[in-house]
C-alpha cells in the first residue's frame, strides 16, 4: 500500500458511493497535476512557479464566479459548487507545491509541520467535506493522519529525497543525535542515526494513533480503506524500526504478505 496520499485517491474512488467518485477524481486530477508541475520534467523553477500561478488564477476565477479557462478547472469548479467545498485547501496545496520548488530544508519540526499542513492535510479535509463529516474533532483527526502519512513517507525516502537535494529531517534534530547531512550523503548508518530515526518514527506514530479514531466516523467502505491506509503507514514504521533506521540499504515497503496483517489489524481498530 503506498503511503503517498495522492496515489490512494484512485483506490478510494472505487470504494465510495458512485455519486462521490466524480468529485474525488476531480480533486485527484487537480492535486496530481499541480504536484507534477512542481516536481516532474525539466522545467526551470521560474516555469514551475508560473504554472502554479496559472492554477491559482483559475481558483480565483472560480471564487469570483468567472468561468475557468481549462477543462480541468471547469470540472473542478462544478464539483466545488455542487458540494460547497472550501477553496482554501486547494490554495494550501498550491502553496506547498510552490514551496517545493524553492525550499529543500526545514529548520525545525514546527516548520515541517506547517509544510505538511499545506501539502498533506488539505486532501483529507476535502474528503471529509464531501462526506459532510467536518466537526472540529474530525478535521483535527484527519490532519493527524495525513501529516503522519507525509512524515512516514519522508522517513521512508530519506535516501531518495537526498538525490533530489531535499532533506525533510528538521535541521535542529541532527545535532541532538550527533549526526548530520554528511551521514545521508555517505549512506552511513550508526547507532546515533538509528536513535534519530526512532525519534522521528515515534513522532509519526503518535500523530497516526491520535487520528485513528476518525475511522469510526467514516461510512462504509471508505472507513475500511482509511483503516487499511493507517495500518499500512504503521507497518512501514515497523519496517523502519526493524532495520534500525537503515533506510539507505533497506528502503521499507509493503508486499502481498502484509495484506493479511493489515486486514486483521484493521478489524481490531
Amino acid at each position: 500500500m503506498p503511503v503517498d496520499h495522492y496515489e490512494n485517491f484512485p483506490v478510494a474512488s472505487l470504494l465510495v458511493p458512485a455519486a462521490l467518485r466524480r468529485p474525488i477524481e476531480a480533486i485527484y486530477r487537480f492535486a496530481r497535476s499541480a504536484d507534477d508541475i512542481a516536481d516532474e520534467g525539466e522545467a526551470s523553477p521560474a516555469e514551475r512557479l508560473a504554472g502554479l500561478a496559472a492554477y491559482r488564477a483559475e481558483l480565483d476565477r472560480i471564487e469570483s464566479g468567472i468561468p475557468p479557462q481549462t477543462p480541468l478547472f471547469k470540472a473542478l469548479g462544478e464539483v466545488i459548487a455542487e458540494h460547497r467545498l472550501p477553496l482554501q485547501p486547494f490554495r494550501d496545496l498550491l502553496d506547498a507545491f510552490a514551496q517545493d520548488v524553492v525550499k529543500q530544508r526545514y529548520a525545525d519540526y514546527p516548520e515541517l509541520l506547517d509544510y505538511c499542513r499545506r501539502s498533506a492535510n488539505p486532501v483529507g479535509r476535502l474528503v471529509l467535506h464531501l462526506f459532510k463529516t467536518t466537526s472540529p474533532a474530525q478535521l483535527e483527526q484527519s490532519d493527524c493522519i495525513c501529516t503522519a502519512l507525509q512524515l512516514i513517507n519522508f522517513w521512508q525516502d530519506v535516501a531518495v529525497d537526498w538525490q533530489k537535494d531535499r532533506v525533510y529531517i528538521p535541521q535542529t534534530d541532527f545535532p541532538h543525535f550527533r549526526v548530520g547531512e554528511d551521514d545521508i550523503a555517505a549512506a552511513r548508518w550508526s547507532a546515533n542515526w538509528a536513535a534519530l530515526m526512532d525519534f522521528e518514527c515515534d513522532r509519526a506514530e503518535t500523530l497516526m494513533r491520535r487520528g485513528a479514531p476518525l475511522v469510526h466516523a467514516l461510512p462504509g467502505r471508505l472507513g475500511w480503506e482509511i483503516r487499511l491506509t493507517i495500518q499500512g503507514g504503521l507497518r512501514i514504521l515497523e519496517r523502519i524500526r526493524r532495520v534500525r533506521g537503515d533506510v539507505f540499504r533497506h528502503r521499507p515497503k509493503l508486499g502481498a504478505r502484509d495484506w493479511a496483517v493489515l486486514a486483521l489489524r484493521s478489524v481490531k481498530m
